[in-house]
């Protein structure tokens, strides 16, 4: 790939098991748990880390992967705890395609369809050494809220009000 176009890129909801979809969130694992531990991924570790995606799965959330004609470059998660609320994880763009509002374009689409769902607020939480993800939420409108689940991982939790479209 030369350089991204994201606006040009179609994102569309997709089962986690699709092979798209398997193969993004295993690149995106991978790439957490090598910065967090400083070393390469094991694959029995992303494995593990992956799960069954039953929290992007139903009433629970969904994935949405975004495209560029038929190449997949990235993907965003979106749960849904409670009624009115949705949490974004899993924003992944593949190294090629970063840069140019690749991030940007996956987030804004997960928000446009957290707010279809009737979501009002939509919640992330993120590591603190994910400065480029930090960078963006706050670009985008994310402020620092009270922190909330169980992620053991967590350093930062941010919301931000989803506005009628």
């Amino acid at each position: 790939m030369t350089s991204p176009t994201p606006d040009t890129w179609t994102v569309t909801p997709t089962p986690v098991d699709h092979p798209d979809a398997d193969a993004l969130l295993r690149a995106y694992l991978d790439e957490l748990i090598s910065r967090y531990y400083g070393r390469p991924a094991e694959p029995a570790e992303v494995t593990h880390v992956l799960g069954d995606g039953d929290d992007l799965r139903g009433s629970r959330g969904f994935l949405l992967v975004a495209r560029d004609g038929q190449l997949p470059v990235g993907c965003v998660g979106v749960r849904l705890p409670a009624p009115g609320t949705a949490e974004l994880t899993r924003v992944y763009v593949a190294g090629p395609a970063r840069r140019g509002g690749a991030g940007r374009r996956l987030v804004t689409a997960a928000e446009d369809a957290a707010r279809a769902t009737g979501a009002r607020r939509m919640l992330l939480n993120t590591r603190k050494d994910l400065t480029e993800a930090i960078a963006l939420y706050t670009r985008l409108g994310y402020r620092p809220t009270a922190p909330y689940g169980d992620d053991p991982y967590a350093e930062l939790w941010l919301a931000k009000d989803l506005a009628p479209a």
